[in-house]
């Protein structure tokens, strides 16, 4: 059965269900649709990602204290962020995932691993 590609245009032969003469057409095409709405997903994904490794590698034991210093001088990025929560004291804690960071005082936050503190 002959068809035309949806990127190109060009006739090709294949499947009853197939849209697209190579994978370069059929990528290109996807890549098309909402590009900005997919950047914008992909940075804030990579943004929470870069995050989370921060926040993991300073908190080996699972409840560690740093100052804002150490996590800025890191490149980690305050305004993005999974979940917060209010502790019975008041506190706010803002997670990114499993883990979680609250500040304490002078510039110093407390790191907490969500899974670990269970």
């Amino acid at each position: 059965m002959k068809k035309n590609c949806l990127e190109c245009g060009l006739s090709f032969v294949g499947r009853s269900d197939k849209k697209f003469c190579s994978n370069y057409c059929r990528n290109t095409y996807n890549n098309k649709i909402n590009p900005a709405c997919r950047n914008l997903i992909r940075n804030t994904n990579n943004r929470l990602k870069r995050n989370h490794k921060i926040l993991e590698e300073l908190n080996a034991n699972g409840k560690t204290t740093v100052s804002k210093q150490t996590l800025h001088d890191a490149g980690f990025d305050f305004q993005t962020l999974t979940s917060l929560s209010t502790t019975n004291e008041g506190n706010t804690c803002f997670y990114v995932y499993n883990q979680g960071y609250s500040y304490l005082e002078k510039d110093h936050y407390l790191l907490i691993d969500k899974n670990a503190s269970s």
